[in-house]
């Protein structure tokens, strides 16, 4: 705050967010007596908190809610004495000191009350759902546009509704959404989808959904809330005003990877390179989970990543010594 003293932190290593790999993260340098700090600008949990039920994480044969297996997760960290600073949110990293031939350094992130000085950090922020970008939308965000079935679901009892997009949380969201709406619709830009087979056979075998292939959206309407959508195919290039209850859209994610701009290296998706003991370009400075360029995105590799980085920035800081 301006005129406001901000409280100086000095840690060994700064954990930024408590999702999957943060978590994982923040285990793993209790475990090695490190001296850290985990903060997320929302609840601890990341997105996954919202899913309906994951099916494939070891050790839960029976389906779990994204919900309480991050609890779960969260009660482990319990039993280290993890506290994790919830509602925190850090500026840009900066570099506040340098040196060494190798490069090394100590960071710096600044929140709005708080100066978090650390000689390691994990970012793990995750992702965002990305938007379509097309006439309306903004205006009907929270107004009959969702990013969260679970979440707002329930609002659409026995009305009908879309989903955007053909993968797997498209698909699964459509599913959970059948729970309470008399109808749901999932519009697909393509003539197949994307999602795992598994999830394909259960949406074509609910009698409540309905595929519209082959189209985009190109407008959102409505007065107070959205009533209406423009559909367009886009192989024939007809439009069609359909009336609509709500729609929920699931067309890709960004990285929310500002937080490292400068520092490392970003691909063209903006996603944050990493080498295999996900070290950056900048020496101790490591990413774990869903912001960096991963192959695959689930809830088990993000674990995994925060274990590798938390192990690597520990031998970092070790051999600063």
């Amino acid at each position: 705050m301006e005129g406001t003293r901000l409280k100086e932190i000095k840690t060994d290593l700064l954990i930024i967010g408590a999702g999957p790999a943060g978590l994982g993260a923040a285990l793993y340098a209790a475990r090695s007596a490190l001296e850290f700090k985990i903060v997320d600008k929302l609840m601890a949990g990341g997105q996954i908190i919202t899913t309906e039920f994951i099916e494939n994480y070891p050790g839960f044969k029976d389906n779990i809610s994204g919900y309480d297996l991050m609890s779960t997760i969260i009660e482990h960290c319990k039993k280290f004495n993890i506290s994790i600073e919830e509602y925190m949110e850090l500026g840009a990293i900066e570099l506040l000191i340098q040196y060494g031939t190798g490069g090394s350094g100590k960071f710096v992130c600044t929140g709005e009350e708080v100066k978090i000085i650390s000689k390691a950090i994990i970012i793990s922020t995750g992702t965002s759902p990305e938007r379509l970008h097309v006439e309306g939308e903004s205006e009907y965000i929270g107004k009959g546009i969702s990013y969260c079935a679970t979440c707002d679901g329930a609002l659409y009892w026995d009305k009908e509704v879309m989903v955007i997009g053909g993968g797997n949380t498209a698909i699964q969201e459509a599913l959970f959404l059948t729970k309470f709406a008399k109808k749901v619709y999932v519009a697909h830009r393509r003539s197949e989808l994307r999602a795992v087979k598994i999830l394909q056979d259960r949406a074509f075998d609910n009698k409540k959904i309905e595929f519209i292939w082959d189209s985009i959206v190109e407008k959102f309407s409505g007065s107070e809330r959205l009533e209406e959508v423009t559909i367009k195919n886009v192989k024939s290039g007809k439009k069609a005003l359909r009336k609509i209850d709500g729609v929920f859209e699931y067309v890709g994610i960004k990285p929310n990877s500002a937080i490292a701009a400068g520092l490392a290296d970003l691909d063209t998706n903006k996603f944050i390179i990493t080498d295999s003991k996900m070290q950056t370009r900048q020496p101790g400075l490591f990413a774990a989970g869903d912001v960096r360029n991963t192959p695959l995105r689930q809830v088990i590799t993000a674990v995994a990543d925060g274990a590798v980085a938390a192990t690597y920035a520990d031998k970092y800081i070790s051999d600063m010594i």
